[in-house]
């Protein structure tokens, strides 16, 4: 346990060091909240700026790293270790949750401390949310490791879902800025359901559909991780 520790840290220091990571999962929405939270209610947009962190993570920044060890037969050579891969993909899951809830903490200190925002009305299932939000992008992150064959294709391959699921499920904008089409669209995104889960638990009444539906998706996306993943 120790070592999955001392992985999960090196793993996040390694995120912290790559600027893209950096700006767009800690600095972005902040400065994203600033814009749009100064001439309206800031807790109207903070759940789909946490949606959006965790989406950057787990969608964009993992595949990527996932990828890189394959490609490099770093996998590989864990494997004859006391260190197992498995345990990287952990440590990955691991960095990814740090990173999130940093940014996260950026966020919502802003909106509360420079533009009065709110307490959300229940911490306990907005915790609960992200999580499941961190986890379910992770699981679809690794399914996009899976299918990519290089390290780069999976850097684009996580771009190319990550861009249009946080515009279409409403984490950058509000859905209902969204065309009627695009908003139809959006609904059946996986992140649609963390966006609601979120924004449920800080300005409304939590219900459990999308609680459920993140759940499944997490164990969906981890199956087929599982079943498509090679270690080299």
């Amino acid at each position: 346990m120790r070592g999955f520790w001392r992985l999960s840290v090196t793993e996040l220091r390694l995120l912290g060091r790559d600027p893209g990571s950096l700006f767009f999962m800690i600095a972005f929405p902040a400065l994203l909240l600033v814009l749009n939270g100064a001439n309206a209610r800031p807790e109207r947009f903070v759940p789909g700026y946490l949606a959006m962190i965790v989406a950057i993570g787990g969608l964009s920044a993992l595949p990527g790293v996932v990828a890189t060890y394959r490609e490099r037969k770093v996998l590989r050579r864990l494997a004859v270790t006391p260190i197992s891969p498995f345990a990287v993909l952990a440590a990955q899951v691991a960095a990814q949750f740090l990173m999130a809830l940093a940014g996260a903490a950026v966020v919502i200190a802003v909106g509360a401390l420079g533009l009065g925002m709110r307490a959300p009305a229940h911490p306990g299932p907005l915790a609960l949310a992200f999580v499941l939000s961190v986890l379910m992008c992770c699981a679809a992150g690794f399914v996009i490791a899976a299918l990519a064959p290089r390290a780069r294709t999976a850097d684009l391959l996580g771009l190319l879902v990550m861009f249009p699921m946080i515009f279409l499920a409403g984490a950058a904008v509000p859905g209902d800025w969204l065309p009627g089409e695009l908003r139809e669209l959006g609904e059946h995104m996986p992140l649609t359901q963390a966006v609601i889960a979120m924004r449920e638990s800080w300005s409304g009444t939590p219900t459990l559909t999308p609680f459920l539906l993140l759940s499944g998706i997490i164990v969906l996306g981890t199956a087929v991780a599982a079943a498509l993943f090679r270690w080299e």
